[in-house]
């Protein structure tokens, strides 16, 4: 027993504070020793007829739950009471004691199956600290063999996270669960709940195997509608012809027209319902994954992870425009049918010209989807695109135009499944909530005045003067025009007017998706306007912004310090309509 010493010394953090807990908790623990316990322990838990003398005041101090049993006025509140625990075992109650009397376990030594009964304990006895550390134990130690009867224990108790853990595990490990020992002890429901997922990948006739394995263990046990509620997660149609006819068949665990249906169905290949792998925030379009470009001039550079060493030679991966070739592109192989909901590409950039395009996608490459009709659209630089997730095995792009040649330029290309809520879209065009009219999302001015290219949109609204900081035209000839990277659909826009003095100004804004026909969202043309200015107007798909100054009371010419679309600005001197 301690004595408040250490044969080490005990760590002084700072003079004048002791910390003896280490000491404390020994002591305590001490007091589960049989030598100790018979002396001072008042009452006693039996578990698998093993017999643990135990302190009521140090069980209800450390936990509410014991506090309820031992001083509820009942018979559990007698001294020296016996108080039988059933449905654990008593190598998990004697390492949740030893929890409870020195906030200490080495769960790396208690094995699988006792770890998981101290789970339940702590579930039991609403141990939440415990609990916590047992599941972040098990999330970092599931294998094939054990993954299985941790999630249903996770299930049963509502642990959010484990499930998802043990989720994960199961739809990038299929094939090797499916054949452990632990996969035909699943329970039915959570088996129901695998087979519904898409990410649980693997092969459908392994998928089919593995069920049929269960069945052959719990057909007994679920009955009937059991059987057919599970097998009907089974995607048949994904199955080749030649194991649906010789492997399913003579199962029997499919009626003859499921079979007839799946049969029909694979004729019907753009439409089924495929699995593919989920890996969350990561770029599938690597070598690494095993991606690669199989249709393109110069292929190996899509993938190589280069953003920035390109130039009119080299750096990217192209195909030739062509109206009559529907399989002209260029063609991304992912490793295996995946999970995605975001594709990013870098056009090339390196002078004023812009690109239309499509996008395409596909599990089989003679069925393909179109996803991206940007055909009608002029496109710059780095190209975002979110979407409905889903399972895609091969990518097409199609350049449409370039206002350049006849060649369609790619320098980089992702895709993945992210885990971030996907900004709002409506048919495949984003609705942006933050500005899109900036360097950095690419915007480019291509019409205006200016000592620096893109002063307008860089992002400072505060070095300016009479020299420097705003871009303009004269008035009566010209504008000053933004180009957005991609289509947005936008619904305000904000302005900062040159306001170094009282002027005032007149203007209008128009956009447009081409470049040639022009919508007036802003007219203030009989208005005076000065400093910050805040546009709102009813959304509209957009490309290019033009803004027209058309009047100011000091000169001939429209300054404008800053852009912005839509506007996210509000500076309280911010006139609005």
């Amino acid at each position: 027993m301690g004595d408040g010493r250490s044969s080490n010394g005990p760590s002084t953090p700072s003079l004048g504070k002791i910390d003896h807990v280490a000491d404390l908790a020994n002591d305590f623990g001490d007091l589960l020793d049989d030598s100790r316990s018979s002396k001072t322990s008042d009452v006693t838990f039996v578990v698998e007829k093993r017999h643990f003398r135990c302190h009521r005041v140090i069980l209800a101090a450390r936990c509410a739950y014991f506090e309820a049993l031992l001083y509820n006025g009942m018979r559990e509140s007698s001294p020296n009471v016996e108080i039988t625990v059933p449905d654990t075992t008593a190598s998990a109650f004697a390492q949740l004691l030893a929890y409870v009397y020195t906030g200490r376990i080495d769960l790396s030594s208690c094995g699988e199956q006792v770890t998981q009964d101290l789970l339940s304990l702590a579930h039991k006895y609403q141990l939440n600290s415990l609990q916590l550390s047992i599941s972040d134990f098990l999330k970092a130690s599931l294998t094939s063999t054990n993954v299985c009867d941790v999630f249903d224990v996770a299930t049963l108790f509502q642990l959010d996270e484990l499930r998802w853990s043990c989720l994960s595990y199961l739809d990038q490990n299929a094939c090797d669960v499916m054949n452990s020992d632990s996969f035909v002890d699943l329970s039915a429901s959570a088996l129901e709940e695998l087979l519904k997922r898409v990410s649980f990948s693997a092969p459908e006739i392994e998928i089919f195997r593995g069920v049929r394995r269960w069945m052959e263990k719990n057909e007994a046990n679920v009955g009937d509608e059991g059987v057919a509620r599970v097998i009907s997660g089974v995607r048949l149609p994904l199955i080749p012809l030649s194991d649906l006819l010789d492997e399913v068949r003579q199962s029997k665990l499919v009626t003859s027209d499921c079979l007839l249906d799946a049969i029909n169905d694979q004729e019907k290949s753009s439409l089924l319902n495929y699995r593919g792998q989920l890996v969350p925030d990561v770029n599938l379009a690597t070598p690494l994954h095993s991606a690669r470009v199989t249709h393109g001039e110069m292929a190996e550079n899509l993938l190589n992870g280069e953003e920035a060493d390109y130039d009119l030679e080299r750096g990217f991966t192209c195909h030739q425009i062509s109206a009559s070739d529907s399989s002209a592109g260029i063609v991304i192989e992912l490793g295996r049918p995946s999970l995605i909901n975001t594709i990013r590409f870098l056009l090339w950039d390196k002078d004023v010209r812009s690109y239309s395009y499509v996008v395409d996608v596909a599990v089989v490459d003679t069925a393909w989807d179109r996803i991206i009709d940007y055909s009608d659209y002029p496109c710059r630089s780095w190209q975002s695109h979110y979407f409905d997730s889903r399972v895609v095995r091969y990518i097409r792009l199609v350049g449409t135009n370039n206002t350049m040649n006849k060649v369609f330029h790619v320098v980089s290309f992702k895709c993945s499944y992210t885990t971030d809520k996907l900004p709002l879209f409506q048919l495949g065009i984003l609705v942006p909530k933050h500005n899109v009219a900036s360097v950095e999302s690419c915007a480019a001015v291509i019409e205006g005045v200016s000592r620096l290219r893109h002063a307008l949109i860089d992002g400072n609204v505060k070095d300016y003067d009479w020299d420097s900081g705003y871009t303009c035209h004269q008035l009566g000839n010209g504008a000053i025009v933004v180009q957005l990277a991609q289509p947005y659909i936008i619904g305000s826009c904000g302005l900062l007017l040159w306001d170094c003095d009282d002027r005032y100004y007149s203007y209008q804004v128009e956009v447009s998706t081409d470049g040639e026909t022009w919508t007036v969202v802003a007219d203030r043309r009989s208005k005076q306007c000065r400093s910050w200015q805040t546009l709102t107007f009813p959304p509209i798909t957009v490309v290019f912004f033009r803004i027209i100054g058309t009047k100011n009371t000091a000169n001939e010419v429209f300054h404008c310090v800053h852009f912005e679309c839509p506007s996210v600005t509000n500076p309280p001197s911010a006139n609005k309509t």
